[in-house]
């Protein structure tokens, strides 16, 4: 029986910055993998006719002037179009290209894309949960990748096309494994519950334990060794707290305020979406995004104990 085909567009878009509702796509690229092989390319430069933010510039290295002569979105889209057909579109942090396009179609023909959409960053972290980043040099790296270019939309794309078909291999058969699971959810819950409680009640052993170290220190006591070759020391380690706006423009100054301040991108975000700032202020804080992702996550609320 022959092999059924299995066809996918992996692809990536550089972006003159990241309200896909106000920004424009000044670089497309697709492949189109079959059975996870790849079979055909495209590629363009796209003129966006506005301004390309200098944050969105300082990641993909696309100039006003390379783009000046390449063709319009109107020009363009057709293209995309035909290329992507009605197959699944593979992309890490795949609602950002997706909105992209999707704006761009609504535009033009104020019809939206159908497409199916596969975030392999979501299949990244479903696969390798433990790993810190996620981001798509990480997933190169961990299948062995090799890349000279990044930030590039082919060179990106052919990264991604590379590892893609490797991560989904592990992700189906993790998927698999997990849909004969569903219809013990009920059992499953109930051992979550278990497990959960279990953690707590070690990470609070775990708390007791280094009390009773540290009053042995306190008391006198020199480092132990065990027989696995670990050291249990004591060290005291005094710190300051700092007046914020006393020392912002030393830091701004020395080049050390970005990594000596931790942003507060809620916050922020809830700013810039508030009422009770002025318009220019909140899209002067819209223009000074850097990242743009989408989160899913389960919740377990507890009980009311009332």
């Amino acid at each position: 029986m022959p092999r059924k085909k299995v066809i996918e567009i992996v692809l990536d878009v550089e972006t003159t910055g990241l309200d896909y509702t106000k920004e424009r796509m000044i670089e497309f690229a697709a492949v189109r993998l079959e059975n996870g092989k790849i079979k055909d390319k495209y590629e363009t430069l796209i003129n966006p006719k506005q301004h390309i933010r200098k944050s969105s510039m300082a990641v993909h290295g696309i100039t006003q002037e390379m783009v000046a002569d390449a063709p319009a979105e109107e020009e363009v889209m057709p293209k995309i179009l035909e290329f992507i057909g009605d197959y699944p579109i593979v992309a890490h942090n795949a609602i950002f290209d997706y909105n992209f396009i999707n704006e761009a179609s609504k535009r033009l023909y104020n019809k939206p894309i159908e497409n199916a959409r596969i975030d392999s960053q979501m299949l990244f972290k479903e696969v390798y949960p433990d790993l810190e980043s996620h981001g798509l040099e990480n997933l190169m790296n961990k299948f062995d990748v090799k890349f000279d270019t990044r930030h590039r939309a082919m060179a990106d794309t052919i990264g991604l096309a590379q590892a893609y078909p490797k991560l989904k291999k592990l992700y189906d058969k993790k998927y698999d494994w997990q849909l004969k699971q569903v219809e013990n959810i009920e059992y499953l819950f109930e051992r979550y519950i278990r497990i959960q409680q279990a953690v707590q009640t070690m990470q609070s052993e775990l708390q007791d334990l280094r009390s009773i170290f540290k009053i042995y220190f306190e008391e006198g006591g020199e480092p132990v060794t065990a027989v696995t070759g670990e050291t249990l020391i004591y060290q005291s380690k005094q710190s300051f707290g700092y007046d914020f706006v006393k020392i912002k423009d030393i830091l701004d100054e020395i080049g050390a305020l970005p990594k000596a301040v931790k942003l507060n991108n809620g916050f922020v975000d809830r700013l810039a979406n508030s009422q009770s700032l002025d318009e220019e202020t909140r899209e002067k804080l819209k223009e000074a995004r850097c990242e743009f992702s989408e989160t899913r996550n389960i919740q377990i609320q507890k009980p009311d104990r009332h």
